[in-house]
Protein backbone atom coordinates (compact mmCIF):
# COMPACT_ATOMS: atom_id res chain seq x y z
CA UNK A 1 0.00 0.00 0.00
CA UNK A 2 2.89 2.33 0.80
CA UNK A 3 4.44 1.71 -2.65
CA UNK A 4 1.12 2.35 -4.40
CA UNK A 5 0.68 5.58 -2.45
CA UNK A 6 4.19 6.67 -3.45
CA UNK A 7 3.50 5.94 -7.11
CA UNK A 8 0.23 7.82 -6.86
CA UNK A 9 2.02 10.90 -5.47
CA UNK A 10 4.59 10.73 -8.29
CA UNK A 11 1.81 10.59 -10.91
CA UNK A 12 0.06 13.56 -9.30
CA UNK A 13 3.31 15.56 -9.41
CA UNK A 14 3.84 14.72 -13.08
CA UNK A 15 0.30 15.82 -13.93
CA UNK A 16 0.83 19.06 -11.99
CA UNK A 17 3.97 19.72 -14.02
CA UNK A 18 2.05 19.04 -17.25
CA UNK A 19 -0.73 21.47 -16.31
CA UNK A 20 1.89 24.02 -15.24
CA UNK A 21 3.56 23.73 -18.66
CA UNK A 22 0.15 24.19 -20.30
CA UNK A 23 -0.40 27.29 -18.16
CA UNK A 24 2.99 28.64 -19.20
CA UNK A 25 2.06 28.10 -22.84
CA UNK A 26 -1.27 29.96 -22.42
CA UNK A 27 0.45 32.88 -20.67
CA UNK A 28 3.04 32.97 -23.46
CA UNK A 29 0.24 33.17 -26.05
CA UNK A 30 -1.43 36.11 -24.26
CA UNK A 31 1.92 37.84 -23.88
CA UNK A 32 2.77 37.29 -27.57
CA UNK A 33 -0.49 38.89 -28.67
CA UNK A 34 0.22 41.98 -26.56
CA UNK A 35 3.90 42.57 -27.36
CA UNK A 36 5.25 43.85 -30.65
CA UNK A 37 6.34 46.95 -32.54
CA UNK A 38 2.72 48.06 -32.14
CA UNK A 39 1.72 47.26 -28.51
CA UNK A 40 -1.88 46.21 -27.95
CA UNK A 41 -3.46 47.21 -24.63
CA UNK A 42 -6.28 45.46 -22.80
CA UNK A 43 -8.63 48.30 -23.76
CA UNK A 44 -7.83 47.72 -27.43
CA UNK A 45 -8.53 44.01 -26.97
CA UNK A 46 -11.88 44.94 -25.47
CA UNK A 47 -12.66 47.20 -28.44
CA UNK A 48 -11.75 44.39 -30.86
CA UNK A 49 -14.17 42.03 -29.07
CA UNK A 50 -16.89 44.69 -29.18
CA UNK A 51 -16.22 45.11 -32.91
CA UNK A 52 -16.33 41.35 -33.56
CA UNK A 53 -19.65 40.93 -31.74
CA UNK A 54 -21.19 44.08 -33.28
CA UNK A 55 -21.60 45.98 -30.05
CA UNK A 56 -22.62 49.62 -30.17
CA UNK A 57 -19.31 51.56 -30.43
CA UNK A 58 -18.39 54.86 -32.12
CA UNK A 59 -16.82 55.20 -35.58
CA UNK A 60 -13.30 56.02 -34.31
CA UNK A 61 -13.28 52.93 -32.09
CA UNK A 62 -14.43 50.80 -35.04
CA UNK A 63 -11.57 52.06 -37.23
CA UNK A 64 -9.01 51.40 -34.48
CA UNK A 65 -10.51 47.95 -33.88
CA UNK A 66 -10.21 47.14 -37.60
CA UNK A 67 -6.54 48.16 -37.58
CA UNK A 68 -5.85 46.13 -34.42
CA UNK A 69 -7.65 43.12 -35.91
CA UNK A 70 -5.34 43.22 -38.95
CA UNK A 71 -2.28 43.26 -36.68
CA UNK A 72 -3.55 40.36 -34.57
CA UNK A 73 -4.85 38.15 -37.38
CA UNK A 74 -2.40 38.84 -40.20
CA UNK A 75 0.84 39.43 -38.29
CA UNK A 76 0.81 37.92 -34.80
CA UNK A 77 -1.56 34.95 -35.01
CA UNK A 78 0.44 33.12 -37.75
CA UNK A 79 3.70 33.56 -35.86
CA UNK A 80 2.17 32.40 -32.58
CA UNK A 81 0.72 29.25 -34.14
CA UNK A 82 3.95 28.56 -36.06
CA UNK A 83 6.11 29.07 -32.96
CA UNK A 84 4.06 26.60 -30.91
CA UNK A 85 3.96 23.99 -33.67
CA UNK A 86 7.65 24.24 -34.57
CA UNK A 87 8.82 24.29 -30.95
CA UNK A 88 6.66 21.28 -30.12
CA UNK A 89 7.74 19.39 -33.26
CA UNK A 90 11.46 19.91 -32.69
CA UNK A 91 11.19 19.00 -28.99
CA UNK A 92 9.21 15.83 -29.63
CA UNK A 93 11.57 14.88 -32.45
CA UNK A 94 14.51 15.31 -30.08
CA UNK A 95 12.88 13.16 -27.38
CA UNK A 96 12.13 10.39 -29.85
CA UNK A 97 15.63 10.31 -31.34
CA UNK A 98 17.16 10.35 -27.85
CA UNK A 99 14.96 7.40 -26.88
CA UNK A 100 15.68 5.44 -30.05
CA UNK A 101 19.45 5.89 -29.83
CA UNK A 102 19.47 5.62 -26.01
CA UNK A 103 21.56 8.78 -25.86
CA UNK A 104 20.41 12.03 -24.20
CA UNK A 105 22.85 14.08 -26.33
CA UNK A 106 21.17 13.22 -29.63
CA UNK A 107 19.37 16.01 -31.52
CA UNK A 108 16.85 15.95 -34.42
CA UNK A 109 19.62 16.50 -36.96
CA UNK A 110 21.38 13.22 -36.20
CA UNK A 111 20.26 11.51 -39.44
CA UNK A 112 21.00 14.49 -41.69
CA UNK A 113 17.49 15.93 -41.98
CA UNK A 114 18.59 19.48 -41.10
CA UNK A 115 21.53 19.45 -43.52
CA UNK A 116 19.37 18.01 -46.30
CA UNK A 117 16.55 20.51 -45.74
CA UNK A 118 19.04 23.38 -45.67
CA UNK A 119 20.50 22.30 -49.00
CA UNK A 120 17.00 21.95 -50.49
CA UNK A 121 15.98 25.44 -49.42
CA UNK A 122 19.24 26.96 -50.64
CA UNK A 123 18.81 25.20 -53.99
CA UNK A 124 15.31 26.64 -54.32
CA UNK A 125 16.64 30.14 -53.60
CA UNK A 126 19.47 29.65 -56.11
CA UNK A 127 16.87 28.78 -58.77
CA UNK A 128 14.96 31.95 -57.74
CA UNK A 129 11.70 30.12 -57.17
CA UNK A 130 8.69 30.98 -55.02
CA UNK A 131 8.53 30.53 -51.24
CA UNK A 132 6.27 27.48 -51.69
CA UNK A 133 8.82 25.84 -54.00
CA UNK A 134 11.64 26.59 -51.54
CA UNK A 135 9.64 25.02 -48.70
CA UNK A 136 8.89 21.94 -50.81
CA UNK A 137 12.54 21.43 -51.79
CA UNK A 138 13.57 21.83 -48.14
CA UNK A 139 11.08 19.15 -47.12
CA UNK A 140 12.00 16.75 -49.95
CA UNK A 141 15.76 16.96 -49.50
CA UNK A 142 15.39 16.66 -45.72
CA UNK A 143 13.72 13.32 -46.27
CA UNK A 144 16.19 12.28 -48.94
CA UNK A 145 19.05 12.88 -46.50
CA UNK A 146 17.46 10.54 -43.94
CA UNK A 147 16.71 7.92 -46.60
CA UNK A 148 20.36 8.05 -47.63
CA UNK A 149 21.44 7.56 -43.99
CA UNK A 150 19.05 4.61 -43.62
CA UNK A 151 20.35 3.13 -46.89
CA UNK A 152 23.93 3.23 -45.58
CA UNK A 153 22.89 1.59 -42.31
CA UNK A 154 21.04 -1.20 -44.15
CA UNK A 155 23.94 -1.71 -46.56
CA UNK A 156 26.69 -1.95 -43.95
CA UNK A 157 24.88 -2.44 -40.63
CA UNK A 158 25.26 -6.18 -40.25
CA UNK A 159 26.31 -5.89 -36.62
CA UNK A 160 25.47 -2.78 -34.62
CA UNK A 161 22.48 -1.24 -36.39
CA UNK A 162 22.28 1.82 -34.14
CA UNK A 163 25.95 2.60 -34.65
CA UNK A 164 25.58 2.36 -38.42
CA UNK A 165 22.51 4.61 -38.28
CA UNK A 166 24.59 7.26 -36.52
CA UNK A 167 27.46 6.85 -39.00
CA UNK A 168 25.01 6.98 -41.88
CA UNK A 169 23.64 10.22 -40.46
CA UNK A 170 27.15 11.67 -40.18
CA UNK A 171 27.91 10.76 -43.81
CA UNK A 172 24.56 12.14 -44.99
CA UNK A 173 25.02 15.40 -43.04
CA UNK A 174 28.53 15.82 -44.44
CA UNK A 175 27.36 15.19 -48.00
CA UNK A 176 24.49 17.69 -47.90
CA UNK A 177 26.57 20.23 -45.98
CA UNK A 178 29.14 20.06 -48.78
CA UNK A 179 26.37 20.49 -51.37
CA UNK A 180 25.05 23.46 -49.38
CA UNK A 181 28.52 25.03 -49.42
CA UNK A 182 28.64 24.53 -53.18
CA UNK A 183 25.28 26.30 -53.60
CA UNK A 184 26.43 29.18 -51.39
CA UNK A 185 29.66 29.43 -53.41
CA UNK A 186 27.78 29.72 -56.71
CA UNK A 187 25.02 32.04 -55.40
CA UNK A 188 24.96 35.74 -56.19
CA UNK A 189 26.76 37.40 -53.23
CA UNK A 190 24.57 40.53 -53.44
CA UNK A 191 21.07 39.03 -53.62
CA UNK A 192 20.76 35.26 -53.28
CA UNK A 193 23.54 34.54 -50.78
CA UNK A 194 22.23 36.92 -48.07
CA UNK A 195 18.79 35.30 -48.38
CA UNK A 196 20.30 31.83 -47.95
CA UNK A 197 22.35 32.91 -44.92
CA UNK A 198 19.34 34.61 -43.30
CA UNK A 199 17.14 31.55 -43.87
CA UNK A 200 19.76 29.29 -42.32
CA UNK A 201 19.60 31.41 -39.15
CA UNK A 202 15.90 30.64 -38.72
CA UNK A 203 13.00 33.07 -38.84
CA UNK A 204 9.21 33.21 -38.75
CA UNK A 205 8.92 36.51 -40.60
CA UNK A 206 7.65 34.91 -43.81
CA UNK A 207 5.12 32.43 -42.38
CA UNK A 208 1.57 32.71 -43.69
CA UNK A 209 -1.61 31.51 -42.02
CA UNK A 210 -2.66 29.52 -45.10
CA UNK A 211 0.55 27.45 -45.18
CA UNK A 212 0.41 26.94 -41.41
CA UNK A 213 -3.12 25.56 -41.63
CA UNK A 214 -1.90 23.02 -44.20
CA UNK A 215 1.06 21.88 -42.08
CA UNK A 216 -0.57 22.05 -38.61
CA UNK A 217 -2.74 18.89 -38.86
CA UNK A 218 0.27 16.79 -39.90
CA UNK A 219 2.37 18.01 -36.98
CA UNK A 220 -0.45 17.49 -34.47
CA UNK A 221 -1.24 13.99 -35.74
CA UNK A 222 2.43 12.95 -35.68
CA UNK A 223 2.87 14.20 -32.12
CA UNK A 224 -0.20 12.33 -30.88
CA UNK A 225 0.91 9.13 -32.63
CA UNK A 226 4.32 9.39 -30.97
CA UNK A 227 2.65 10.00 -27.59
CA UNK A 228 0.66 6.79 -28.11
CA UNK A 229 3.96 4.96 -28.74
CA UNK A 230 5.44 6.22 -25.47
CA UNK A 231 5.39 2.78 -23.85
CA UNK A 232 7.16 1.24 -26.85
CA UNK A 233 9.82 3.93 -26.62
CA UNK A 234 10.25 3.14 -22.91
CA UNK A 235 11.04 -0.46 -23.84
CA UNK A 236 13.42 0.59 -26.61
CA UNK A 237 15.27 2.82 -24.15
CA UNK A 238 16.19 -0.32 -22.20
CA UNK A 239 18.24 -1.52 -25.16
CA UNK A 240 17.52 -3.41 -28.38
CA UNK A 241 18.03 -6.91 -26.95
CA UNK A 242 15.85 -6.28 -23.88
CA UNK A 243 13.10 -4.78 -26.05
CA UNK A 244 13.15 -7.85 -28.32
CA UNK A 245 13.01 -10.15 -25.29
CA UNK A 246 9.87 -8.32 -24.13
CA UNK A 247 8.20 -9.02 -27.49
CA UNK A 248 8.69 -5.69 -29.28
CA UNK A 249 9.28 -5.67 -33.04
CA UNK A 250 12.20 -3.27 -32.71
CA UNK A 251 12.99 -2.76 -36.41
CA UNK A 252 9.43 -1.85 -37.44
CA UNK A 253 8.81 0.38 -34.42
CA UNK A 254 12.17 2.09 -34.87
CA UNK A 255 11.57 2.78 -38.58
CA UNK A 256 8.09 4.14 -37.86
CA UNK A 257 9.38 6.44 -35.12
CA UNK A 258 12.32 7.60 -37.23
CA UNK A 259 9.90 8.38 -40.05
CA UNK A 260 7.54 10.38 -37.80
CA UNK A 261 10.37 12.23 -36.01
CA UNK A 262 12.02 13.02 -39.35
CA UNK A 263 8.67 14.19 -40.72
CA UNK A 264 8.32 16.60 -37.78
CA UNK A 265 11.86 17.92 -38.20
CA UNK A 266 11.47 18.39 -41.95
CA UNK A 267 8.18 20.26 -41.54
CA UNK A 268 9.78 22.53 -38.94
CA UNK A 269 12.78 23.37 -41.10
CA UNK A 270 10.50 23.83 -44.10
CA UNK A 271 8.51 26.54 -42.28
CA UNK A 272 11.16 28.41 -40.32
CA UNK A 273 14.65 27.41 -41.42
CA UNK A 274 17.34 26.19 -39.05
CA UNK A 275 16.45 26.63 -35.37
CA UNK A 276 18.92 24.85 -33.14
CA UNK A 277 19.09 23.65 -29.53
CA UNK A 278 15.35 23.20 -28.98
CA UNK A 279 15.43 19.49 -29.81
CA UNK A 280 18.35 19.03 -27.43
CA UNK A 281 17.65 21.37 -24.50
CA UNK A 282 13.88 21.07 -24.05
CA UNK A 283 13.85 17.23 -23.69
CA UNK A 284 16.45 17.57 -20.91
CA UNK A 285 14.31 20.11 -19.05
CA UNK A 286 11.22 17.94 -19.49
CA UNK A 287 13.13 14.85 -18.35
CA UNK A 288 14.33 16.74 -15.27
CA UNK A 289 10.71 17.59 -14.38
CA UNK A 290 8.75 14.41 -15.19
CA UNK A 291 11.39 11.70 -15.49
CA UNK A 292 12.22 9.33 -18.34
CA UNK A 293 8.75 7.83 -18.84
CA UNK A 294 7.95 8.82 -22.43
CA UNK A 295 4.21 8.71 -21.79
CA UNK A 296 4.71 11.94 -19.82
CA UNK A 297 8.00 13.06 -21.36
CA UNK A 298 6.71 13.50 -24.92
CA UNK A 299 3.69 15.72 -24.09
CA UNK A 300 5.77 17.68 -21.57
CA UNK A 301 8.43 18.32 -24.21
CA UNK A 302 5.77 19.41 -26.71
CA UNK A 303 4.29 21.96 -24.27
CA UNK A 304 7.65 23.30 -23.10
CA UNK A 305 9.04 23.43 -26.65
CA UNK A 306 6.05 25.40 -27.92
CA UNK A 307 6.22 27.84 -24.99
CA UNK A 308 10.00 28.24 -25.30
CA UNK A 309 10.03 29.10 -29.01
CA UNK A 310 7.02 31.38 -28.61
CA UNK A 311 8.78 33.33 -25.84
CA UNK A 312 11.97 33.57 -27.91
CA UNK A 313 10.04 34.76 -30.98
CA UNK A 314 8.20 37.35 -28.88
CA UNK A 315 11.52 38.67 -27.59
CA UNK A 316 12.94 38.64 -31.14
CA UNK A 317 10.20 40.79 -32.67
CA UNK A 318 9.18 42.86 -29.66
CA UNK A 319 12.33 44.00 -27.87
CA UNK A 320 14.69 44.89 -30.72
CA UNK A 321 14.44 47.52 -33.45
CA UNK A 322 15.60 44.92 -35.98
CA UNK A 323 14.27 41.37 -35.73
CA UNK A 324 16.99 38.95 -34.64
CA UNK A 325 16.94 35.49 -36.31
CA UNK A 326 15.53 32.81 -34.01
CA UNK A 327 18.49 30.47 -34.47
CA UNK A 328 20.78 33.04 -32.83
CA UNK A 329 18.50 33.61 -29.83
CA UNK A 330 17.76 29.91 -29.25
CA UNK A 331 21.51 29.25 -29.18
CA UNK A 332 22.21 32.15 -26.82
CA UNK A 333 19.43 31.02 -24.47
CA UNK A 334 19.80 27.27 -25.00
CA UNK A 335 23.49 26.94 -24.18
CA UNK A 336 23.36 28.35 -20.59
CA UNK A 337 20.05 26.58 -19.90
CA UNK A 338 21.55 23.31 -21.09
CA UNK A 339 24.58 23.80 -18.82
CA UNK A 340 22.29 24.47 -15.83
CA UNK A 341 20.22 21.35 -16.56
CA UNK A 342 23.37 19.25 -16.90
CA UNK A 343 24.64 20.56 -13.57
CA UNK A 344 21.39 19.67 -11.80
CA UNK A 345 21.29 16.27 -13.51
CA UNK A 346 24.81 15.52 -12.30
CA UNK A 347 23.80 16.30 -8.71
CA UNK A 348 20.81 13.93 -8.73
Amino acid sequence: MHINKGLYIVLIKKRIYLFSALGLLLLSIINAFCIGQYPVSLDEYRDVLFYWFNFDIDADTIEKAKFTTIILQEMRLPRIIASILIGAALSVSGVVFQGIFVNPLVSPGILGVLAGASFGAALGMLLEQSLFFIQCTAFIFGFLAVIFALFISRLYGQGNTLLMLVLGGVISSSLFSALLSLVKYTADPYSTLPSIVYWLMGSLSSVKLQSILIVAPWIIVCIFILISFGKHLNLMSLGEEDAKTLGLDVKKIRLLMIFLATFLSALSVMMAGMIGWIGLVIPHIARFLVGANHTFLIPMSALLGGAFLLIVDTVSRGFFTTEIPLGILTSLVGIPVFLIVLRHSAKR
